[in-house]
Order: structure tokens, then C-alpha cells, then sequence
């Protein structure tokens, strides 16, 4: 029995080799966050707050409109406005709603949240050379660039 059969305590074959593929991706993705969540645990965020918080230190001093903030998430989270909502009330961003056209508002990273952020770069360096290192630069080139494929549909 494969790995993956085994892991979940599966009898019966997969259907496909697509199908053991994708929950293989499922199953490393869901090993790979539970980690994530660990070490972001302390710092008090959720792996979707951490990443929206590495976004707009990305964007800089132009900041983001929430629109602009969504697209650029790895997981889609219908509920940006809210999430952003959590953020500011811990004064890790700001809002401002813009000069040009006031139906726009940009969010911007505070002195907080880069301050926060600092403090987490190390330990999530640490935490992806354990989780992923060990393949070595190679085999990461080649997962990532499968990866890619996959997602073109």
C-alpha cells in the first residue's frame, strides 16, 4: 500500500493517479499549515492575517485598496473587510480613504505590524528550511515549477 493509502487508513485503490495527486497536495498543504499555525500561534495571527500583514509591507508606502489586498492572497478569503477590520483594531494597519476618489480606501502596514512582522521573518525562515530544505534547491525548482503547471486550467 501506498503512503498516502496508508496515511489515511484507505483499502481501496484511488480511482486515479490524479485523484492520489491532488489529495497528496491536500494532505502536504494541510501538513504544511498546521506548522505555519504553530510557530504564528505566539504572535497571535492567522496564517491569512500574516500573509495580508506581508502584503502591505510588500506594497509600501502607496499601500492597498482592499480589492488590490484580496487579489494578492494565496488563499481566497471572502471576508477582507473584516479580516482588515481585525488587523486595525490590533493597530497592526491603518486606513485611509483616499484623496483622488473617496470610495477608495488604502490600507498601509504600521510601525506595528513591521514591527511584528521583523519579529516573525527568522522564525518562519527556520520553519520552511525544516518543513521544505531537506529537498534541496533541485527538487524545490522542480515542485515549484509542477506546482505551477497545476494550476494552469
Amino acid at each position: 500500500m501506498d503512503r498516502l493509502r496508508s496515511e489515511i487508513h484507505q483499502t481501496r485503490p484511488f480511482r486515479s493517479v490524479e485523484q492520489e495527486a491532488f489529495l497528496n497536495v491536500l494532505r502536504t498543504a494541510d501538513h504544511l499549515s498546521r506548522s505555519l499555525h504553530e510557530t504564528l500561534k505566539p504572535a497571535g495571527l492567522s496564517a491569512t492575517q500574516y500573509n495580508v500583514l506581508r502584503i502591505l509591507r510588500g506594497a509600501g508606502e502607496e499601500g492597498l485598496s482592499c480589492q488590490e489586498c484580496s487579489a494578492r492572497m494565496i488563499a481566497h478569503d471572502p471576508d477582507v473587510t473584516r479580516l482588515l477590520d481585525r488587523l486595525e483594531k490590533r493597530s497592526l494597519i491603518r486606513r485611509e480613504r483616499s484623496t483622488q476618489d473617496r470610495r477608495v480606501v488604502r490600507t498601509f502596514i504600521t510601525d506595528e505590524g513591521l514591527r511584528l512582522l521583523a519579529e516573525l521573518d527568522e522564525p518562519i525562515h527556520q520553519l520552511h528550511d525544516r518543513q521544505l530544505g531537506h529537498l534541496g534547491p533541485e527538487k524545490l525548482g522542480l515542485l515549484i515549477g509542477l506546482l505551477e503547471e497545476a494550476r494552469k486550467d
